[in-house]
């Protein structure tokens, strides 16, 4: 029985992440804690600890006496988003590139081959998803205490947008699309033969490369404020 508690619980850890990366629990939504834990079939006090988890790693907001709140989205977050998103993928990158092992290469080839695959079939939760895994297989090479956690709650909102904004409607847009996949071969290339420096520089190009993407969804005519003022390829 408590193998089977274990199992329930890592299912319901899985599951609410995958439910807040592909927007199916929405941004700022309650959570009711009393009818998630029947619907997953654990007891109250596990359930909470799958929510601390959760809420350590930035997917949800524990407030108290109010329960739990889906982590928010709003203008401030997205402008904090654009300003620490070409740093922190930039310096990510540079680390994976000096310290990724052989398993974790390998790792991140298949993950590629299914973020190819959901591109090929019009997934777009799984390419959110398979996306999202690229990159945190990036931060898990790259093995910082202190960008893992930062890069986690990037990817978060990444992936959040990635599902409302990344549906191509265009030519252009699905063009762009291929030139991430292609792109994501490149880190590859570079992280197997430790290239610090190029790699650093493609992780400004790819993010670059999503900016252009969300910015046609998120700054609407007439908004003066931009949105990414922080970043390096912006100021140059």
């Amino acid at each position: 029985m408590k193998d089977e508690a274990r199992v329930r619980k890592a299912r319901c850890y899985a599951d609410l992440k995958r439910k807040i990366l592909t927007m199916a629990m929405e941004p700022g939504s309650d959570i009711d804690e009393a009818a998630l834990s029947q619907a997953y079939e654990i007891s109250r006090p596990p359930f909470r600890e799958v929510l601390r988890q959760l809420a350590g790693e930035g997917y949800i907001t524990l407030v108290e006496n109010r329960g739990a709140k889906v982590s928010g989205m709003n203008h401030k977050t997205l402008r904090d988003f654009f300003i620490a998103a070409p740093m922190i993928y930039s310096a990510v990158s540079q680390l994976a590139a000096k310290n990724a092992t052989d398993l974790q290469i390998q790792k991140l080839k298949e993950t590629q081959k299914q973020f190819r695959a959901a591109i090929a079939s019009g997934d777009v939760e799984g390419r959110a998803l398979n996306n999202e895994r690229f990159h945190a297989i990036i931060g898990e090479m790259a093995d910082n205490i202190y960008l893992e956690p930062s890069l986690t709650r990037l990817l978060i909102d990444h992936a959040r947008i990635g599902m409302t904004f990344y549906k191509p409607r265009s030519r252009q847009m699905a063009e762009n699309l291929k030139a991430a996949a292609e792109q994501h071969d490149e880190f590859i290339a570079l992280i197997e033969v430790g290239d610090d420096q190029s790699i650093a520089r493609l992780a400004v190009e790819h993010w670059e490369l999503s900016r252009n993407q969300i910015e046609l969804y998120v700054t609407p005519a007439g908004l003066d404020i931009p949105l990414d003022v922080a970043s390096p390829a912006r100021q140059a």
